[in-house]
């Protein structure tokens, strides 16, 4: 089975991210799953770590404080990597159809989900995962 290095997790919902990791942790897909509450806070952790915690996965919210998931991709696509960049991946409670017609217009998404992870969305995702 595939397994990811580092997922990121972007979301301000606290027991989101613990069912987010208790699912990846449940499946044995990750080796390292870091936790963020926003943009800004993920901009630091990507600025921070290229080497071994640099995610191969980030799981993104939309709406967050301080800095949601669209002003995160804003400043997440003026970024450049020494690594392959992550897949990206929306997480969201969102409904509104425009939010994923949206979501299609950045080059760094690979996919848009509805919360909370479920497995079978996940296995999708790592069969995708090279």
């Amino acid at each position: 089975m595939s397994k990811f290095n580092c997922v990121l997790l972007i979301d301000d919902d606290e027991p989101t991210n613990f069912l987010n990791k208790l699912t990846l942790k449940k499946h044995g897909c990750a080796d390292t799953i870091i936790s963020v509450f926003d943009g800004q806070q993920a901009l630091n952790y990507l600025n921070e770590h290229e080497g071994n915690d640099f995610p191969d996965l980030i799981l993104l919210d939309i709406n967050m404080p301080l800095m949601n998931g669209w002003e995160f991709l804003e400043e997440y696509e003026r970024m450049d990597f020494f690594k392959k960049p992550p897949l990206i991946i929306m997480l969201t409670t969102s409904v509104n159809p425009d939010d994923e017609e949206k979501s299609k217009k950045y080059k760094s998404i690979s996919g848009f989900m509805h919360k909370p992870l479920q497995a079978d969305e996940l296995d999708k995702v790592l069969g995708n995962h090279k």
